[in-house]
């Protein structure tokens, strides 16, 4: 049960850290982590402030979403979260966001390319959109899982939000903060009417090896 409180409480820290950054609002989003050698994950509960939220507010549920532990209603997205742990082995935590410069761009159809080496060296070659499903829905649930395939750690979710993956929690948050850095860049970069410069070839595969570097290290050890 340590490890599954420990959980709880880091949970806990990262969804009010995000509340203050403007990057969860009431009790839009949602995130959640893989409880370190279980088949669990602790994640936020529905419909709760995340001000008001204790660590005893924080929901434990197996894979399969059975309810190991907390009397809330866990997050209405709990299957998007348990398929993405189940599709990568080197995801320990999933944050979705509802930050307003990565939902502008996708609510406009806008993936956002290769435009930083911290973009490419920590969320993959591209941020590509996930095309809308209602919130909640097994649609929804598959869409996220197949595109998620692909190895990035951020994405668009057309006309809802942002969904960033890391190792751990605090990578997951980093990653939110380098998609917020990326998304109001390409934002202002459109409606200047210029050319968008996006990274050379060269410098895009150099980059994106650097993120598989990373993998190899993780699952070495």
């Amino acid at each position: 049960m340590e490890k599954i409180e420990q959980c709880r409480l880091a949970l806990l820290a990262a969804a009010q850290e995000l509340t203050q950054k403007g990057y969860l609002s009431a009790t839009g989003g949602n995130l959640s982590a893989r409880v370190p050698e279980e088949n669990m994950m602790v994640i936020t509960p529905s419909n709760y402030s995340y001000m008001k939220m204790t660590p005893e507010d924080i929901c434990v549920l197996d894979l399969n979403l059975n309810p190991i532990a907390g009397e809330r209603k866990p997050s209405i997205e709990s299957g998007m979260h348990a398929a993405i742990y189940l599709t990568r082995p080197d995801v320990n935590a999933v944050i979705h966001t509802h930050q307003a410069y990565p939902s502008t761009l996708a609510i406009i159809g806008k993936p956002i390319p290769p435009l930083f080496d911290e973009q490419v060296v920590f969320l993959g070659d591209a941020v590509e959109i996930i095309p809308y499903a209602p919130s909640g829905s097994n649609e929804l649930r598959d869409l996220v899982a197949k595109q998620t395939r692909s190895g990035n750690n951020a994405y668009l979710m057309a006309n809802h939000g942002a969904l960033l993956l890391g190792n751990n929690l605090e990578r997951a948050m980093f990653n939110a903060a380098v998609l917020e850095k990326c998304a109001v860049a390409y934002l202002l970069a459109l409606c200047s009417q210029e050319k968008v410069s996006t990274l050379p070839a060269e410098a895009l595969e150099l980059s994106y090896a650097r993120l598989h570097e990373d993998y190899k290290k993780l699952f070495s050890k």
